[in-house]
Parts: structure tokens; C-alpha cells; sequence
């Protein structure tokens, strides 16, 4: 693998009513969802990690500490940024934040695990049997 510190990723969307803080119960308005912002922030770290691994396998999340700090309405771009700070193995640690038009909305930190994925999946699997 030659994932290296400083590898950036960056994902994007548009507010909308299926990603607002009331549709994810996170919140009854009508703005961004904080797990959606969440999940913006994972996605532009798992994206730019990919094209880094083996054949068969993909990374996993574990961890996210992020702080949202400004709402975004119905109607406006928001994208997420993210840069690997540390490889360590099969971790890896990543720099986190997220835009929209006018600035800043919440940043933070994030660290995923490369797995491979048949024996992921496998594991999970094997919590439905009696």
C-alpha cells in the first residue's frame, strides 16, 4: 500500500429535504443533518483511501469526534474535506471538515481501518447464526 500522510479527499452535495436534521431525527428543522454531515466527512475520507488498497479490500470507520458549528439551509452546497495525518498499520487517522458557501460548518477528527472484505462481511454474518 503507498497511502501517505497528506493524501487529501473532498466529497460534496446539496442540502435537500432527504439530508435535513428533521428527516434524520436529529433535530425537527429544516437544515443539514448533523449524521449527514457525518457521513459526507466519511465519505470523502473512505474515497480518497481507496484507491490505495489491495484488490478485495475496503476500510471501515471507528471512529469520528467532530463538532458541527453552523447550520446550512435547504438549497445550499456543502462539501466535506479530509487528509490522512497517520498511517499505522492497518489504521489510519484523518483530518476532517466540512463547507458550505460561506465558511466553515463543523471539522474534527476521524480514523478508519483497512479490512479485507469477504472476511469482514463474513464476521458480521456469522452474529445471525443461533
Amino acid at each position: 500500500m503507498s497511502l501517505t500522510v497528506g493524501t487529501k479527499g473532498r466529497a460534496e452535495d446539496v442540502v435537500n429535504e432527504s439530508n435535513t436534521a428533521k428527516t434524520a431525527c436529529s433535530g425537527a428543522l429544516d437544515v443539514f443533518g448533523t449524521p449527514f454531515m457525518c457521513a459526507l466527512m466519511e465519505k470523502a475520507a473512505w474515497t480518497s483511501i481507496a484507491p490505495y488498497l489491495n484488490e478485495g479490500e475496503g476500510t471501515v470507520g471507528t471512529k469520528l469526534n467532530i463538532s458541527h458549528v453552523s447550520a446550512t439551509p435547504v438549497g445550499m452546497k456543502v462539501w466535506a474535506e479530509s487528509e490522512v495525518t497517520l498511517v499505522d498499520g492497518k489504521r489510519i487517522e484523518l483530518k476532517v471538515a466540512a463547507y458550505d458557501e460561506k465558511g466553515l460548518i463543523g471539522e474534527g477528527t476521524h480514523e478508519r481501518f483497512i479490512i479485507t472484505n469477504d472476511r469482514f462481511t463474513a464476521k458480521a454474518a456469522r452474529k445471525l447464526e443461533g
